[in-house]
């Protein structure tokens, strides 16, 4: 197992105590010849990508309920896929509750006529939306889409250490990791945003890294090694213009903003890591001031096909809901709003607002005052409305919810250490023998799905993180700053809303980010081939042992993230932490 040596040196031929430096053209073509091999690295990355599916698709209908959110998100997915927007659900059918007629395989004459107000955009719950047209309206149904995601979520994964290690082992260990990871497990058995939201942000930041080499690359073949560019001049320009790894991160970055708009922290935070690398990449091949030429020559292209590519396709996933603007326009008011959308002061301690659903009282809409348009002003309409409906939804999500309180809230802080897990099912009754119940006479069984990370794989990466940190800034080894980059700006911004409850599980966004940095530790900890086979052997042992750690880890934490009935002192021995209850 080898690393890439792909260290950003500044000389281009020695130094100066005469040790050979590769040059930056050197460098590029050793990077290049690192990622051969490319069929035994895509079949393995299949067959770790299939393991993970497996996992995830065995016994998914379990447990055969609306676990959590699952409750808005499933019925969302299924008004839009139907009716083409998210429309109001009645509260009962007959003599059941709304949850139960569904799962009893009622969906007719359970919507109301009025679209409802939507607090997230739309394309996690088309993807929930796609699973539940192919396989119905049940829990297999509205959890496939998760299930299918988070097994590519692996092969993404699994490519872009590959990528940046250029080790096909080390990207193996990667997405074993993170398919072995209990949080990632759980999210993708369930119908929630999360897990769809990692999944576009890991693609973005893995077409940007790709984006990195290709530039590099690019330069390197439109400059001649016996001729770097001189004082003065800017290197090539209109050959690296149309750079399509961009594109597609901008396409990627669009719908993750598109699934929930948290994206737009990773995206600004990758945006400005771009530059820096375009900007490393022309110094290295001999251009002078190239934070500044590479901010004109690559930093406004670069804006372009990322940022702006990303707002545009941001729009185009509220297609539905333009489609049916007129909808939201009479019934929800475009132009001005009322009731809990207001800024209102906390009253009490919060603890008796009600978090999970919005009376009626709630929700007083005033009816749209504009006429109709027709044609282009239609259009022009209908946009204005989509732009003043977010401005509704950033006032739930800034003002609303603040002084709520839930059980399973958790500090940010502490997410990254597993401080709080979230219980999405769970059962404390099952009485000795039934259900496959062995626990003794007087006692009882638990059955539970509980989001929590698998912790030896967590607290290991609080620590690769912080290795990563110090080789980042030490070495100057760019990787690492996709790790630490891609965990902060995952993170850090949701210490802004620790006010109102906020809940661990979105933390999945960190998490390859997580892995990234343990891989790439792993990879120091081993090191290139050259170094003397005692030491490689060390770093192997200990890289080793974490990883069958963690599988060890998964496996005792299995029972309580797949409903299994387990006894109750079997279930308080994983309960490692009182708050963890």
């Amino acid at each position: 197992m080898t690393a890439l040596d792909d260290q950003p040196a500044e000389g281009l031929s020695s130094t100066a105590d005469g040790r050979a430096v590769p040059t930056a053209w050197e460098r590029v073509r050793r990077r290049a010849a690192a990622l051969e091999d490319r069929r035994a690295g895509w079949l393995a990355a299949v067959a770790v990508t299939l393991l993970a599916f497996g996992m995830r698709v065995w016994d998914l209908g379990t447990p055969r309920r609306f676990a959590f959110d699952e409750t808005y998100y499933a019925k969302d997915a299924w008004s839009m896929a139907n009716h083409g927007f998210v429309r109001n659900y009645l509260d009962k059918v007959g003599d059941l509750k709304i949850d139960q007629a569904i799962l009893d395989g009622s969906t007719q004459g359970i919507w109301d006529d009025g679209p409802s107000m939507i607090v997230h955009p739309e394309v996690g719950k088309w993807l929930i939306a796609l699973g539940e047209k192919a396989f119905g309206m049940d829990p297999f149904g509205w959890r496939i889409a998760s299930a299918v995601i988070g097994s590519l979520m692996v092969l993404v994964l699994i490519r872009l250490t590959r990528r940046l290690t250029g080790s096909t082992l080390l990207g193996l260990v990667a997405g074993l990791l993170l398919a072995f990871d209990a949080l990632h497990f759980v999210l993708s058995r369930l119908a929630l945003l999360d897990i769809f939201l990692a999944f576009f942000l890991l693609c973005g930041v893995s077409c940007l890294v790709n984006d990195r080499d290709w530039h590099r690359a690019r330069l390197a073949r439109l400059l001649d090694p016996a001729a770097p560019p001189g004082r003065g001049q800017w290197g090539p320009v209109r050959g690296v213009l149309w750079r399509p790894w961009l594109l597609l991160g901008g396409i990627s970055f669009g719908l993750a903003l598109g699934t929930k708009w948290t994206a737009a922290y990773p995206l600004a935070a990758f945006g400005i890591l771009v530059w820096v690398w375009s900007a490393g990449a022309r110094r290295s091949f001999g251009v002078r001031w190239s934070l500044l030429r590479g901010a004109v020559a690559d930093g406004l292209p670069a804006f372009l096909q990322l940022v702006v590519v990303a707002f545009l396709v941001y729009v185009a996933t509220w297609t539905g809901w333009l489609i049916h603007a007129d909808e939201y326009e009479q019934d929800l008011s475009s132009t001005q709003y009322t009731g809990f959308l207001e800024e209102r002061p906390c009253t009490g301690s919060g603890e008796d607002r009600e978090t999970d659903n919005l009376s009626d009282d709630d929700a007083r809409w005033s009816t749209a005052t504009e006429p109709d348009a027709s044609g282009l002003g239609e259009v022009w309409q209908s946009l204005r409305s989509l732009a003043s409906y977010h401005h509704d939804v950033y006032i739930f999500h800034t003002h609303y919810l603040n002084c709520s309180n839930h059980p399973y809230q958790s500090a940010p802080s502490g997410w990254l250490l597993d401080n709080r897990p979230v219980g999405v099912a769970t059962e404390l009754d099952v009485q000795p023998g039934e259900q496959g119940c062995t626990a003794a006479e007087g006692s009882v069984c638990y059955r539970q799905v509980l989001l929590i990370g698998t912790p030896i794989l967590w607290w290991g990466a609080c620590l690769a993180l912080i290795a990563a940190a110090v080789l980042w800034v030490g070495t100057r080894d760019w990787r690492f700053g996709v790790a630490v980059v891609g965990t902060l700006s995952t993170w850090l911004p949701w210490l802004l809303y620790d006010e109102r409850p906020i809940f661990l599980f979105y933390a999945i966004a960190c998490l390859p980010f997580m892995v990234v940095a343990i891989a790439l530790v792993m990879g120091k900890l081993i090191g290139p081939s050259r170094l003397p086979s005692t030491r490689r052997t060390v770093g192997v042992v200990v890289a080793g042992s974490f990883f069958v750690l963690v599988l060890l880890n998964f496996a005792y934490f299995y029972p309580i993230l797949s409903f299994d009935v387990i006894p109750r002192a079997s279930w308080l021995n994983r309960m490692w932490f009182n708050r963890w209850i």
